[in-house]
């Protein structure tokens, strides 16, 4: 069977603040991007939980998702994915229960355990908390424990939350996440769209070690996939310099808004700035629509994913929803050219 045939888009959103635009524009261009990816059928939306980044306006993660999630009908809208460090779980959980309260059925909770963002603001986050490697699996079983029905005897419970049972999902590029969601048995996304190196170990580590849990009787894995389509593959690697920008910015610490294309971008820079760029987005998929096929096969059949979360920073709004076009016609295609067998998915 065609590997790509089984598998599920769905869609992580920075929110990018773009050159020559606010805010409140990258707001709205958010969510015509997800009313457009509920039409195109994908599974999910999610926005990441990023500080004290001018390029980014996905910090207020669970007001942004009710803001999406209000403006959509039926696709599942959730963080990709709080960073759970920051925040008390009892804080997430009456967060996350009141989106599910609003928003029946169709809300996600991904978790990751990084900061987010630099120490001086997460130091403003969360104050002098020092954080240790026991903190967080401690933290997702206390955050389950407040979404599960309220015992008679419990003296904390979540209002709204409890019984709301919001679907938990550990995000991370390393093999602790990927451990600690097959101890758990919860679904896993890798964060392949900026950190591909340890992807087919962690894959390994999360199935190899998976458990049964009550929600998940089989290992369920979304991996993050930078995507630039376009007509051809000269114009998507021109959009593409856009996200090269943007690499660069980060990798050499000038974080900005994302930027307009630039011809020859990468032909401009030195082999140790290309490198980095290439390390960088090694999981991307940059072409017209015959490369994009053959690079989301090569993904499907490489790592066995179930779900590919799309990670579309291309400047221009509309070539963007082309690019989500372009990715669910080449889905599309596999699927009917073999359909997909039945597979346990989480909601």
């Amino acid at each position: 069977m065609n590997a790509l045939s089984r598998i599920r888009l769905s869609m992580l959103d920075l929110v990018a603040v773009r050159e020559g635009g606010s805010i409140g524009d990258a707001l709205q261009i958010a969510l015509r991007t997800a009313r457009h990816a509920e039409q195109l059928g994908f599974v999910r939306y999610w926005l990441a939980e990023h500080h004290n980044m001018p390029g980014i306006a996905s910090s207020a993660t669970a007001v942004l998702i009710g803001h999406i999630a209000g403006g959509t009908q039926r696709i599942r809208v959730g963080s990709g994915g709080v960073m759970l460090p920051n925040h008390a779980p009892l804080v997430v959980a009456e967060a996350f229960g009141t989106l599910a309260e609003l928003y029946p059925g169709r809300i996600d909770l991904g978790l990751g355990r990084a900061p987010g963002t630099d120490p001086l603001t997460m130091r403003a986050l969360r104050r002098d908390r020092v954080e240790t490697e026991e903190d967080f699996p401690r933290d997702v079983a206390e955050l389950q424990r407040l979404l599960e029905p309220a015992q008679p005897d419990q003296r904390l419970v979540a209002t709204p939350g409890a019984g709301t049972r919001v679907p938990i999902w550990l995000l991370g590029s390393s093999l602790f996440s990927a451990s600690l969601a097959a101890h758990m048995g919860l679904p896993f996304a890798f964060a392949s769209h900026f950190a591909p190196r340890l992807l087919l170990q962690a894959l390994e580590v999360y199935r190899s070690g998976f458990r049964p849990s009550p929600g998940l009787q089989r290992p369920y894995v979304a991996i993050g996939v930078p995507l630039v389509a376009a007509e051809d593959d000269v114009q998507a690697e021109y959009l593409a310099s856009s996200v090269q920008q943007r690499v660069l910015g980060i990798v050499t610490g000038r974080r900005g808004k994302l930027p307009p294309p630039r011809p020859d971008f990468l032909r401009q820079l030195r082999a140790q700035e290309r490198a980095a760029i290439d390390d960088f987005l090694a999981a991307a998929v940059i072409g017209g629509p015959q490369r994009v096929a053959q690079g989301l096969q090569a993904l499907a059949e490489t790592t066995e994913a179930d779900e590919f979360v799309l990670v579309c920073d291309v400047f221009d709004p509309e070539q963007r929803l082309r690019s989500l076009d372009i990715a669910a016609r080449v889905l599309h295609d596999a699927q009917a050219a073999g359909a997909p067998a039945a597979l346990q998915q989480p909601a």
